[in-house]
């Protein structure tokens, strides 16, 4: 499935006064921006402007792909809080442009993501260049826009992120800059802009450096959403994050077989062994005592590990799908060597790359990092400012540590993450991600 980001705003020059919008389509996995538009709509409110432009962006989405899943990011606390359910809709100005953006695609494809006024500068210099046409008398034209442009150059005057060594911000921000840099072959739009250049310059030296701004590449563009932040030490005060205590289920029997266990096989359940780790790992999350909800995949073995931390916290267990296991198809049950052994042509190419499936039509790692960062998004609007356990499988672990660093596919093979094994994410209201522990198997010693 792919995955879009639309970026929306609206202005009123009086509120009510000359109003108009600004929606933009990109490409969560490139960052290629596929639709911009932008119309003058005469006299009216900020936030009628505001969700008109959502209309219109969505709409925009649906036309490019209807079975796409969208991230919508606006700066519009009131339409994102509204149209994620968690504010009512009083004004009647405002209750059928909602009723028509909740129509255009199904709920469980569209997120919404509120984000800071300087992060939203491509939408909102759409919709200034359809105020100022409306005040010509005009239209805005496609043609005239050089919204892209000024939004770019605005990304590229940002002081670069300082911290101390290791600082995952000022990272990410370099790999940025590096898509950027001339030379990279980031995919870029507009009128006669190198439309057909690959996603990553073939042209690139084989030198040390040139190697190290591959990768500096690569790891950008794996980052669906990238975010501009500020400096270490400077950041504004943005309340408690969204934390992720990552949870993996115990063993199960085919788990010291080192055997494919995903979505589409036999469900094992915890086998002895399991269930004691599962044990384990509820008393040091009891004594940890920060959960406040627990989140699980719906096969057995994550369920059953839940619900021994569920009894001793004294909470419920919410079972979300998103959170399963990559399914591995013809593999599920085998060993890696039985994989090799029947499949090394299939093996190979999955190795190789992340949108490979396995035989039989299972997951790839593509689309599992697709399904994993739509069920992130919605978790953390629905647990804003919370501690949650996720009881999940390795993959989807690997998966959100991987996009929370915006590290490239293959260090899913880079990681090493042990049964019964706690990690933890932070997720702030600017977008940013902090990795705070990773296969953490102190209790089960």
């Amino acid at each position: 499935m792919r995955e879009f980001i639309v970026e929306a705003d609206g202005g009123s020059r009086g509120n009510p006064g000359p109003a108009g919008y600004g929606s933009v389509v990109i490409d969560a996995t490139t960052g290629e921006t596929l639709v911009e538009r932008a119309e003058y709509i005469g006299i009216a409110t900020n936030n009628v402007a505001e969700y008109k432009g959502l209309v219109t962006g969505l709409r925009a989405a649906r036309e490019l792909d209807p079975t796409a899943s969208v991230r919508v990011r606006m700066d519009s606390k009131l339409v994102v809080e509204q149209m994620s359910g968690r504010w009512k809709i009083k004004h009647p100005d405002m209750k059928p442009l909602a009723a028509e953006a909740s129509r255009i695609l199904p709920p469980t494809q569209v997120t919404y993501e509120w984000i800071p006024r300087e992060q939203n500068k491509h939408a909102d210099r759409l919709a200034n260049e359809a105020m100022d046409a409306g005040r010509r008398g005009e239209q805005w034209s496609p043609s005239a826009s050089t919204a892209e442009l000024d939004a770019r150059a605005a990304r590229s005057a940002v002081p670069e992120p300082t911290g101390p060594p290791g600082d995952a911000a000022a990272g990410a921000a370099k790999a940025r800059a590096a898509l950027k840099a001339p030379g990279s072959g980031a995919p870029l739009k507009g009128r006669g802009e190198l439309r057909d250049q690959p996603p990553l310059a073939r042209t690139m030296t084989t030198s040390p450096r040139g190697e190290a701004a591959k990768a500096d590449v690569r790891a950008a563009q794996n980052v669906a959403t990238p975010q501009p932040t500020v400096g270490w030490g400077t950041a504004p005060d943005m309340g408690a994050p969204a934390t992720f205590v990552l949870l993996r289920h115990g063993e199960t029997p085919l788990t010291p077989q080192k055997r494919f266990s995903g979505s589409g096989g036999t469900d094992p359940s915890l086998s002895d062994v399991g269930r004691e780790q599962a044990e384990r790992a509820a008393t040091a999350l009891a004594a940890r005592g920060t959960i406040q909800a627990i989140v699980a995949s719906p096969l057995t073995r994550t369920r059953q590990t839940a619900a021994a931390v569920a009894a001793r916290l004294g909470l419920d267990v919410v079972i979300e799908d998103g959170l399963r296991e990559t399914d591995f198809g013809a593999w599920e049950g085998l060993t890696f060597a039985e994989v090799q052994e029947r499949y090394p042509d299939d093996l190979k190419t999955w190795l190789a790359s992340p949108k490979a499936e396995p035989t039989g039509g299972g997951e790839s790692f593509a689309a599992t990092a697709r399904r994993m960062a739509t069920t992130r998004d919605k978790l953390i609007a629905s647990y804003a400012g919370r501690t949650v356990l996720l009881v999940t499988h390795v993959t989807p672990i690997k998966t959100l540590v991987r996009l929370a660093l915006g590290a490239p596919p293959e260090s899913l093979f880079r990681m090493e993450l042990s049964a019964a094994s706690l990690s933890a994410v932070a997720y702030y209201a600017d977008g940013n991600a902090s990795v705070r522990l990773f296969n953490d198997t102190s209790h089960l010693r």
